[in-house]
């Protein structure tokens, strides 16, 4: 795997020997279209990883971004998920093949969208390891997995679980399952990272953003970054992944971090599509 060129003095984690740029672009919910366009967009801005799932109905589309940019594949973090209707073997395998097919190239990275009790932990694990040794992918990982299953899954797999993509933000603690991510030499993705645009009015954050010369989205990305977790926001305007972008060249003091993580409560979560057979870490 090629060291990525990270401009503008991008962040990136390395894992498992892997380098991961700690801010993509998500495409949730982005229409065919505007998921090419932002695509190419947010890679000419210098933004070099890319996210997208079978269930968004994009890949195709993504791909074809990513042609548009001119920025080589080679320079670019490719993650896509598999879908829970897929996860037994061979629908696993088939689908890793439909979506490397679709997007035009072979994933960096590919996530099991959320856990499942069937088909077993073992069966799915399996076919996901096996889509890495057959090439559909170069590297696996979760998304929204709580911190029991994360390492259950971990157990099952021959595999490191390079991340675990989960809702972050401001409004939710994620002590517990950061934790279980550094214990396994994994790291943690969010999603929804400024709450689909809830910061914006807050007054912490607001206050915060004041003092240092930046948005409210600016503010929340850096604190995402600085306790090195991946960041994938989304967006249908240019301007605004720009202003996602800037935020290498300034730093939140320790005060400032520990007032946002005090924003966390109970019922910050705004994507609760877990099953009723698991449970979201208590912190």
């Amino acid at each position: 795997m090629p060291i990525l060129p990270l401009p503008h003095d991008q962040s990136a984690l390395t894992v498992d020997g892997l380098t991961i740029p700690q801010l993509g672009f998500g495409t949730w919910q982005l229409e065919p279209a505007d998921a090419r366009r932002m695509v190419a967009e947010a890679l000419r801005i210098g933004y070099r990883h890319i996210d997208t799932a079978w269930i968004y109905r994009n890949e195709a589309a993504v791909g074809d971004g990513i042609r548009d940019s001119g920025v080589a594949r080679d320079d670019i973090w490719l993650t896509t998920k598999i879908w829970v209707e897929h996860f037994t073997h061979d629908a696993l395998l088939a689908q890793a093949e439909e979506s490397a097919n679709s997007l035009g190239f072979t994933p960096d990275l590919l996530l099991l969208h959320w856990p499942k009790l069937t088909p077993t932990f073992e069966e799915t694990l399996g076919a996901l390891n096996q889509a890495r040794v057959q090439g559909l992918t170069r590297s696996i990982g979760l998304s929204n997995f709580p911190s029991g299953q994360f390492r259950q899954a971990q157990s099952l797999s021959a595999a490191r679980l390079v991340t675990n993509q989960v809702e972050y933000h401001p409004f939710l603690s994620l002590n517990t399952l950061r934790a279980t991510a550094a214990d396994l030499g994994s790291s943690i993705t969010a999603w929804s990272p400024l709450a689909q645009g809830k910061i914006a009015d807050e007054p912490v954050i607001t206050e915060i953003a004041a003092a240092v010369g930046r948005t409210n989205g600016q503010v929340a990305l850096r604190w995402l970054i600085q306790q090195g977790v991946i960041a994938i926001p989304r967006t249908t305007k240019a301007s605004r992944a720009a202003e996602n972008f800037a935020i290498f060249d300034f730093a939140l003091d320790d005060d400032q971090m520990a007032r946002i993580h005090a924003m966390a409560r109970p019922d910050g979560r705004l994507g609760d599509w877990l099953d009723k057979d698991f449970q979201w870490d208590q912190d």
